[in-house]
């Protein structure tokens, strides 16, 4: 049975729940947005318990539209391709359901403290429509008049945007902006979500708005999506993660895992050594004053060399800071991310970015995930 929760009134629906069995009702932001499984229970909108972690310190919300995501990137579980399988609110997004609510539900919960003070991040995402863009305009001021005091993130649609647009953003109150590049060579880029897949996004317009991003948001206040295991090489992904961190910004790694429902899902998740090492190569750029021109590389592009002191190397390793989530950063820690997004990039049996702190077993089993007898290490 749909999880739909009639307001007073009976005259619009308060939560939806993703059904495949009934039809779907008309939900449209900024009445309405989606968010993550993780989110709506940790504002207890839904039940459950996350496998070893109680909650997510990041409300991630999903712009909706009952005509969907025009972009069609292959990688997508909400790629316009699947609009004759799926309505746009019932489909899975990086692995989970994403429930809709009414915006005025959500803040009213957030107002009372339904979170329990456990986020510290808001992210609003846009998606390639004619209307995100003023909408997610609308969230944000909404946002702000209501819990100022949880900063918020934008995980922007540049296809629609223009530099003004992130100007005012910023004059609204956003604390950071994030392009999801995802794919980090052009030709990945093309085959993945240009005009190849007919859809809409452009390598250079994306760059082009991380540029603006570094110039109006300013150093540690912006970031790239990037997704591990569609391609490229280690090498290609840690030199684009260099390139970021040299405009200031920070790099948030996803592990690809087969979006069901999309142009890839026959695809392999990313394999473990490959992505164990892009990993822990990516917190050594962004956090600890590595240089990926201090990398070695074998002929397949692959780390054989972090450049790195081996003791200095094995203190980061065994804190397990380099394989957990990575994201925009919570109020504890700026290693950390308060974005866990619990299990969107694998299963709980076969953890690729950890939502919580590892301890000493979990630490072994990236050890051997990661084959470092393999490796060298620097002076």
């Amino acid at each position: 049975m749909s999880a739909v929760v009639q307001e007073s009134n009976a005259q619009s629906l308060t939560f939806y729940r993703p059904d495949y069995f009934v039809k779907t009702p008309e939900m449209r932001s900024p009445e309405y947005v989606q968010l993550s499984t993780a989110a709506a229970i940790t504002l207890g909108l839904v039940p459950g318990v996350m496998h070893r972690t109680a909650c997510t310190h990041c409300l991630n919300l999903l712009m909706t539209y009952p005509e969907g995501c025009r972009a069609n990137c292959t990688y997508c579980g909400l790629a316009r391709h699947r609009e004759e399988s799926r309505d746009y609110a019932d489909r899975n997004f990086i692995r989970v359901d994403w429930p809709t609510v009414r915006v005025d539900e959500m803040l009213e919960r957030i107002a009372r403290g339904g979170d329990k003070g456990q986020f510290q991040r808001m992210c609003i995402s846009m998606i390639t429509h004619p209307d995100s863009d003023h909408d997610t305009q609308v969230m944000l001021k909404r946002w702000m008049e209501v819990a100022p005091h949880i900063p918020v993130s934008i995980l922007s649609n540049p296809t629609t945007m223009d530099k003004q647009d992130l100007i005012d953003l910023k004059a609204m109150g956003a604390d950071i902006f994030t392009v999801a590049l995802d794919a980090v060579t052009p030709e990945i880029f093309e085959r993945t979500r240009g005009k190849t897949v007919q859809s809409p996004h452009s390598w250079d317009k994306y760059w082009q708005t991380i540029e603006w991003a570094a110039e109006i948001y300013g150093p540690e206040k912006f970031g790239a999506h990037l997704i591990c295991g569609m391609g490229e090489t280690e090498q290609e992904i840690l030199e684009v993660c260099q390139k970021m961190k040299d405009m200031g910004g920070h790099n948030h790694m996803f592990a690809f895992f087969p979006e069901k429902g999309s142009m890839m899902e026959d695809w392999d998740p990313v394999p473990q050594d490959h992505w164990r090492r892009v990993q822990l190569g990516r917190f050594l750029i962004d956090y600890a004053g590595g240089r990926y021109e201090d990398m070695g590389f074998d002929a397949h592009g692959r780390v054989e060399d972090f450049g790195y002191p081996r003791d200095e190397l094995e203190a980061i390793i065994s804190s397990g800071k380099p394989f957990q989530t990575s994201g925009c950063p919570g109020k504890d820690d700026e290693e950390v991310s308060a974005c866990n997004r619990p299990y969107g990039d694998s299963s709980p049996s076969d953890i690729r970015s950890f939502p919580f702190s590892l301890n000493k077993d979990d630490v072994e089993i990236v050890r051997r995930q990661m084959r470092l007898q393999d490796l060298q290490f620097g002076d």
